[in-house]
């Protein structure tokens, strides 16, 4: 059988678990299978694909169908800039979030030399990509998940940025480490009720941990506020995401904590998803 014939049937398979995006999904795997990019397989279609690589893609198609999603499969997720690596211990970096990356580089295009913390890091995309846009910062990264910090790390390795970010594995509530002249969460903020009616992908397969906001989807949000408002510098910045539902709620919570609200940012389907706010 012939690549493009493989992708093919592949997103036949997929397209009946009634799949988004059955073809794209089929061509990704593809990718993984053989270990080549996608124009390598453009070129190459017409090419016979090995029967061991045949049967690894064959698996992924069979993962995939189960709704196990694409970045999982193929361990990579492009970001802002970058492509990141990720695992099941990861929350899989959103288009959604780029907003943060972007609200905090024009916030800060004056500003050099910024000492920066990320509350819940995951991944890193957020922090690594701003420590790949600007050269003279520093970041800190904290998550309560070990496996979390070194997905970070390799990720820093790769983007050639690790030599200007520690990393500690800390509850935010214990941390007491330094002050910040920004300050950066994308906390859990799901309500526990609502978790199980998410999108299989994400219901079935992203970490509880990363999701789950507590009964009213506020009480990790609540945490990180109120640490954010001690370890952060006066007139320092603070970025917050949120659910699309919660905008007034956290407001109030952070002006209670003495920040002074700057703009409530929307995602691409115009919900809210993104407050910028500086510690007075």
């Amino acid at each position: 059988m012939n690549i493009q014939s493989a992708i093919i049937k592949g997103a036949k398979t997929l397209e009946k678990k009634l799949i988004l995006s059955p073809y794209l999904d089929s061509e990704i795997l593809m990718t993984k299978a053989i270990n080549k990019d996608k124009k390598f397989i453009l070129i190459n279609a017409d090419k016979n694909i090995k029967e061991k690589d045949l049967n690894f893609f064959q698996k992924l198609i069979g993962e995939r169908s189960k709704g196990k999603p694409v970045a999982y499969l193929t361990n990579k997720k492009f970001f802002w800039n970058s492509e990141f690596i990720v695992t099941e211990d990861t929350l899989i970096p959103r288009p959604d979030t780029e907003i943060i990356v972007e609200n905090i580089l024009n916030l800060t295009k004056y500003k050099t030399n910024l000492n920066i913390l990320d509350i819940g890091v995951g991944s890193g995309c957020i922090l690594l990509s701003i420590l790949k846009e600007r050269k003279y910062y520093r970041g800190t990264g904290i998550d309560i998940s070990k496996n979390c910090l070194k997905i970070t790390k390799i990720n820093a390795i790769d983007l050639e940025v690790n030599s200007r970010l520690k990393l500690y594995k800390t509850n935010v509530d214990k941390f007491t480490l330094g002050k910040y002249d920004l300050i950066v969460s994308n906390p859990p903020y799901i309500k526990r009720h609502i978790l199980k009616y998410l999108d299989k992908d994400v219901a079935e397969f992203e970490p509880k941990l990363a999701l789950d906001g507590g009964i009213d989807g506020l009480s990790e949000i609540r945490k990180v506020i109120k640490k954010s408002s001690e370890l952060i510098k006066k007139n320092g910045i603070f970025i917050l995401e949120i659910g699309f539902d919660q905008k007034n709620k956290v407001i109030n919570i952070l002006k209670k904590e003495g920040f002074y609200i700057i703009s409530a940012l929307k995602d691409l389907a115009k919900n809210d998803r993104c407050i910028s706010c500086i510690k007075i």
